[in-house]
């Protein structure tokens, strides 16, 4: 069951690892496939009695409050991508010779035999963005297209739905790279790496590893970011089908199989012929919204990977131009006495904070939340120059305290010690008093924010909140 494609499920005892976004379509088309199914969940709450139910009424098998013991007979697991490797049901399927295969890999292995190729992006920071712009891209060259994957909208579904696409955009998580094997994209990007998810990886080299699994047969192009060397390196590291090709994306000029930026235009340099003399001009930077540095990266990314699928460059720049970013990602909220007030509640690590705060010239800084084991001494000393000032919150905030006092002691800092709903507005109101005319009051906050919001989308709908109060004069 390990090797080939599965083609006949009819009597396969697959044993489904969590119950949730993933576990339950993957229980549902299994068994509608022929699968025996049994689902096994750690939790045994309110909530999943309620899914169990559900599954349970249709002819499915599920374990509430044991996942840890292998079932009787199991032919290949399925699990949800967060559960980490190292639980005790994977290493019983190993000792059992059982593979472990995730949802992406599931929706890899059922896709027909004409099934659309897959562009795959990953990295630390800007997948969701890149995908969303790749997607647009894509629809502005008339192609039929979605993006899907870790963005929310299930492979599952894109694979086996009615509809029929020409190209997938697919957004993939490390989580999910680990476990998917036998994938096999189009063209794949790495977009950057940075510390993260070590707790479940173990160490930053498996981290780095399973990102690198995207680039494992790529067929046409394996995308990296000239600016970290890492990602090169993986595409060295690459088994790749023969003819394939490494393409740099720079914020610098391109150098021949890049793609980068000249006096204001993006330009590839790539997929051009005569590439050592030629450069194709695609869009202007005031096409890319916002743009921000780390943005520009995540569109010309999204344009080699789109040009790797034979886009034409009038469909870069109608798709950037069509593009509109999620909400939280370096939001314009608002301009109040002439400082501006940004949302980037979605920089949950130092990775993506130091590209927010690299967008700016002078800055009041709100960070602080969860810090999710991370230390901030590299991103206040590479930021040092930009800060006017520096409010605190949440629960790791003496951490970005102590690096700044290391690294800024001149920053005016605000250590606010609350938690309550009020914390937000008074966070605003003390960068606001730091802030001058021509400043941003910048929201990206370097942590996770669960110690006082529910998600990252609650926390800058507090900050557009309280900066829609100041601008009312409350």
């Amino acid at each position: 069951m390990g090797g080939g494609e599965v083609t006949d499920w009819q009597g396969k005892r697959v044993t489904v690892a969590g119950l949730g976004v993933s576990g339950i379509p993957a229980a549902k088309v299994l068994h509608g496939l022929g699968a025996h199914v049994t689902v096994v969940n750690d939790g045994d709450d309110e909530r999943s009695r309620a899914q169990a139910a559900e599954l349970e009424a249709l002819g499915i098998t599920v374990r509430l409050g044991d996942g840890a013991t292998l079932p009787d007979g199991t032919d290949l697991i399925v699990t949800a991508p967060g559960w980490k490797p190292d639980k005790p049901l994977f290493t019983a399927a190993r000792e059992a010779g059982v593979p472990v295969w995730g949802d992406v890999e599931l929706a890899w292995r059922l896709r027909g035999p004409d099934a659309a190729p897959w562009l795959a992006v990953t990295g630390t920071n800007g997948k969701t963005t890149t995908v969303q712009m790749l997607a647009s891209i894509l629809k502005a060259a008339g192609l039929r297209t979605a993006a899907v994957g870790n963005i929310g909208v299930s492979l599952l579904d894109a694979v086996l739905g009615e509809e029929r696409y020409d190209v997938l955009a697919v957004e993939l998580s490390s989580y999910q790279l680990h476990w998917a094997p036998s994938l096999r994209a189009h063209s794949a990007v790495v977009l950057n790496l940075a510390p993260d998810h070590l707790d479940w990886h173990g160490s930053m080299e498996a981290y780095v590893a399973d990102k690198g699994r995207i680039y494992e047969g790529n067929r046409v192009a394996c995308v990296y970011n000239v600016a970290d060397k890492a990602t090169e390196d993986l595409v060295r590291e690459a088994e790749v089908e023969e003819g394939c090709r490494a393409v740099g994306f720079t914020l610098g000029t391109p150098a021949p199989s890049q793609l980068g930026v000249v006096d204001g235009i993006l330009v590839d340099r790539a997929f051009v012929a005569d590439r050592h003399k030629n450069a194709q001009e695609l869009a202007e930077v005031s096409d890319v919204n916002p743009p921000a540095p780390h943005n520009i990266a995540n569109a010309l990314a999204a344009a080699a990977l789109a040009r790797a699928f034979g886009v034409p460059p009038t469909a870069v720049r109608d798709g950037l131009r069509a593009f509109t970013p999620d909400a939280h990602r370096i939001a314009h909220v608002a301009d109040v006495d002439q400082v501006a007030y940004i949302d980037d509640s979605k920089a949950t690590n130092t990775h993506a904070a130091e590209a927010s705060l690299a967008a700016y010239e002078s800055i009041v800084w709100i960070a602080g939340g969860l810090a999710k084991g991370a230390t901030f001494d590299e991103l206040v000393a590479k930021s040092a120059k930009r800060l006017r000032g520096a409010v605190l919150i949440g629960a790791d905030r003496a951490l970005i305290r102590e690096a700044l006092a290391r690294h800024a002691p001149e920053v005016p800092v605000v250590d606010l010690d609350r938690t309550d709903t009020g914390a937000m507005l008074q966070a605003v109101r003390e960068a606001r008093r730091l802030a001058v005319e021509g400043d941003t009051v910048l929201l990206a906050p370097a942590c996770a924010s669960m110690d006082m919001f529910a998600n990252y989308n609650q926390r800058g709908d507090a900050f557009a909140q309280a900066v829609r109060e100041l601008g009312a004069g409350t």
